[in-house]
């Protein structure tokens, strides 16, 4: 017992420091992903409110079912009422999704909420020359990230996961410690651990990706560069399903990723991404 209390002390007493996390290329990069990103979300809910239906197949319009589809509908007393449906099955929305109120508390038949949207009135036009211009950005910025990935072993050497850590019992002891909110500490916090590994090569190799070509091939300009993109996603309307569907697995990445951030502590892991440098125990450094 003589001996614990001193070490406990000393445990208590000890101070931080701060260690090398995050490289420029990464930081910058990521700040601008972020920018284009939101962007790229808000112009496209203004464009998909044009026509807020997705289709499979090559063509869609208001004679084909659609798989999916963001409507309202009026009462007697002219008031619209929202909903949202998957093939046959229909939900109420009202006041979220398809009849929403403007600033003055007025109704509207309208897909999304004015704060969802950029630019906030409906205008097709401008949204699409504020999606283009966050989708060339991104597009650079991403190839950018992936020449320096490459390059440098970023890659290689922090995201892609080792044989140990895809074991099914990593992966379960990981995913226990997510739930239990146990996160890495000293050293360890300066890696990903197998979760993030994966999330995050799914969403810049799978994803992102996706994102792009789907974007591209909904682009007539782009078809007729490639035209091989239309047949590659079975029709344009079949990619214009898939990059919604692609867009909504960003946000939900984006969710799950800030609620990580808060919870393992927001000031250091935002400090770690502007400055690069994380704060840890100096005896858990190598």
């Amino acid at each position: 017992m003589t001996d614990v209390l001193p070490l406990q002390a000393a445990a208590q007493t000890r101070k931080k420091i701060f260690v090398a996390r995050h490289a420029l290329v990464t930081r910058v990069t990521h700040w601008v992903n972020a920018i284009c990103i939101f962007g790229l979300l808000m112009s496209g809910l203004n464009i998909f409110m044009a026509h807020p239906a997705l289709y499979w197949g090559q063509s869609g319009s208001d004679r084909d079912p659609a798989a999916f589809e963001i409507g309202a509908t009026s009462s007697d007393a002219d008031t619209p009422h929202g909903f949202i449906r998957f093939g046959d099955k229909r939900f109420e929305t009202t006041g979220v999704l398809g009849a929403v109120r403007d600033a003055d508390g007025d109704w509207h038949e309208r897909a999304f909420p004015y704060w969802a949207t950029l630019p906030g009135p409906r205008d097709l036009g401008l949204a699409r020359r504020w999606h283009f211009f966050f989708a060339w950005l991104f597009v650079c910025n991403l190839a950018a990230y992936y020449l320096f990935g490459l390059t440098s072993g970023h890659l290689r050497r922090d995201l892609l996961p080792n044989g140990a850590q895809l074991r099914p019992k990593a992966l379960l002891r990981d995913i226990v410690h997510h739930f239990k909110l146990q996160f890495p500490q000293g050293e360890a916090a300066r890696h990903y651990n197998p979760l993030q590994k994966i999330a995050y090569l799914g969403l810049i190799g799978i994803v992102l990706p996706l994102v792009a070509l789907t974007g591209m091939t909904m682009s007539p300009g782009m078809d007729a560069i490639f035209p091989w993109l239309v047949d590659l996603f079975g029709g344009r309307q079949s990619a214009r399903t898939l990059h919604f569907i692609a867009a909504n697995l960003i946000v939900l990445f984006i969710v799950v990723h800030l609620l990580m951030v808060v919870l393992a502590g927001p000031i250091n892991e935002i400090r770690s991404m502007i400055t690069g440098k994380l704060k840890i125990l100096p005896e858990e450094t190598p």
